[in-house]
């Protein structure tokens, strides 16, 4: 499986290492060329020496998506902090692509429902945080 994952901050970057170490093809997309420190976080080799591939650009680039190698990906992973960004580009995946596997992460949850609504999905670690957190008080009160 071929997966693009733009934005290599703490959760981009932490997929593509777990999809590579699975033996899966990785490219990375992020606009900051020094995000690739993530990736080799506790590595003895570079990222792209363990096999990934790096792209600096920017995801709202058409250029930069191709150069990431987003017509031929199999599974697509929207990560950046933004979800406006996210969102738009996961619609370029899944809609001008026709990527087969498209995640976006939303952090606003109605915004996340509605696009899930919409077919795409969403993973929002705010209403995930939100509902561990309820639990968490109710547990705490007996409720």
């Amino acid at each position: 499986m071929f997966s693009v994952i733009v934005g290599c901050g703490r959760v981009g970057s932490a997929i593509a290492r777990k999809l590579l170490s699975e033996g899966h093809e990785v490219s990375v997309l992020d606009e900051d060329p020094e995000a690739i420190a993530q990736l080799e976080k506790g590595e003895d080799r570079g990222w792209e020496d363990m096999g990934g591939a790096f792209t600096v650009g920017t995801a709202l680039e058409i250029d930069a998506l191709i150069e990431a190698g987003i017509d031929r990906a199999d599974a697509f992973v929207a990560s950046t902090d933004g979800d406006n960004t996210n969102l738009v580009i996961a619609q370029i995946a899944q809609r001008r692509y026709n990527v087969k596997i498209v995640v976006v992460r939303v952090l606003d949850p109605a915004r996340a429902t509605w696009y899930e609504q919409q077919g795409l999905r969403t993973v929002c670690p705010t209403k995930i945080a939100i509902e561990m957190l309820e639990d968490a008080v109710h547990e705490a009160v007996g409720a």
